[in-house]
């Protein structure tokens, strides 16, 4: 690939090309970016069941009822979780629950107090 051409972030296609410092556009799709936008923002970036961005020290709410395996009981719908870690990976979301102890959780289970 040219150097003046870079990968459209929205349809992939190879043949994005410049039309300005730093600013790109797809020929197939229309999509217009900047690519040093694009380049710092590669951080993890976490969002709640209704698009909320997480950030680490919140505080989430449990939306339904999550199943805990070696527990008899399940983590109730309603439960307020604070002061959460951000990780990358399946479940997202490290915390301490009272009752249960420190466990992971998916992001797409909660949203934002």
């Amino acid at each position: 690939m040219p150097e003046e051409m870079k990968q459209c972030p929205n349809c992939a296609s190879p043949y994005g090309y410049a039309t300005g410092d730093d600013t790109y556009t797809c020929p197939e799709c229309g999509n217009e970016w900047n690519q040093k936008e694009m380049e710092e923002d590669t951080g993890l970036k976490v969002v709640d069941a209704n698009g909320n961005v997480l950030q680490n020290g919140d505080t989430v709410v449990v939306i339904k009822d999550l199943p805990v395996k070696g527990s008899p009981k399940p983590v109730k719908a309603g439960t307020k979780v604070k002061n959460i870690r951000l990780t990358d990976g399946d479940h997202n979301i490290d915390c301490k629950i009272d009752g249960f102890g420190s466990m992971g959780l998916k992001s797409e289970f909660v949203r934002k107090a």
